[in-house]
């Protein structure tokens, strides 16, 4: 397997999937990483931030950590592992509660006893460090800062392209999930490997939190790929059907 740094990494994974968003890179720090801004100066919404990385050329990377939590949303917080889910979250997630948030409620899950239960199936959610660093891939050129997985968005066709290739090479090809969760989860919590009770290894498409869709583009998924399958994906890229039958993979013309 060739060596490459993040950057090409990054690179290559664009070229694959013909992405315009630029691929970002998850990744721990001690300090405060150079060129980075909080979170919390993006949007509330983690979610929303990481997606605004990638979309916007101005911004090359974001963090949180314990101390630049204030100001994201505290759902976001627990899902990364700086704090606990709230008590009354599972009356949220569901029918709601006159004693939370005025009976607010998202309808995401049918009871609250369910949504405890799911909840508490997750286990332990671990941060990856002191802080957690989301950065464009192309702003890191470096081997491995000990990346833990890389976040792609794009629209169904190349996110499909993309799922291909990633079973370009696998015996089994039961290694992508669509799973439950916020979009925060999906694009850095499961595939980061940060869930106690979640598939190791395992590629996440998503999001299925429809609390984004006012934010997240109509057609577009994201992909959550754990670095270890990213490398060999880019590894196998030039022997795949994306390079050898383009045709297929990215058709010039089509019957619908």
């Amino acid at each position: 397997m060739v060596n490459l740094t993040i950057k090409e990494i990054g690179v290559k994974l664009a070229q694959a999937g013909r992405l315009k968003a630029s691929p970002l890179c998850v990744y721990s720090s001690d300090t405060v990483p150079d060129n980075a801004i909080p979170i919390k100066m993006i949007n509330r919404c983690i979610a929303n931030a990481i997606f605004s990385l990638s979309v916007n050329k101005n911004i090359n990377a974001i963090y949180i950590g314990n101390n630049a939590l204030e100001g994201c949303c505290p759902g976001g917080q627990a899902w990364f592992g700086y704090k606990t889910f709230l008590p009354m979250l599972k009356y949220f997630l569901s029918t709601g509660s006159e004693n939370f948030r005025n009976g607010a409620a998202e309808f995401l899950i049918a009871t609250p006893d369910l949504a405890e239960k799911r909840l508490n199936s997750i286990g332990k959610i671990t941060p990856l460090g002191k802080y957690i660093v989301i950065r464009k891939c192309d702003d890191l050129d470096e081997q491995d800062p000990d990346v833990k997985a890389l976040i792609c968005f794009g629209l169904s066709e190349q996110i499909r392209n993309l799922c291909s290739l990633a079973y370009f090479r696998p015996e089994k090809g039961f290694n992508i999930q669509i799973p439950w969760g916020p979009s925060c989860a999906s694009f850095v919590t499961y595939p980061a490997g940060m869930v106690e009770n979640g598939s190791e290894n395992t590629i996440i498409i998503g999001p299925t939190d429809p609390t984004g869709n006012y934010w997240f583009p109509q057609d577009y998924l994201s992909m959550g790929i754990p670095f270890e399958i990213v490398k060999r994906m880019v590894n196998d890229l030039d022997d795949s059907f994306i390079i050898k039958r383009s045709e297929i993979a990215y058709p010039i013309k089509r019957k619908i």
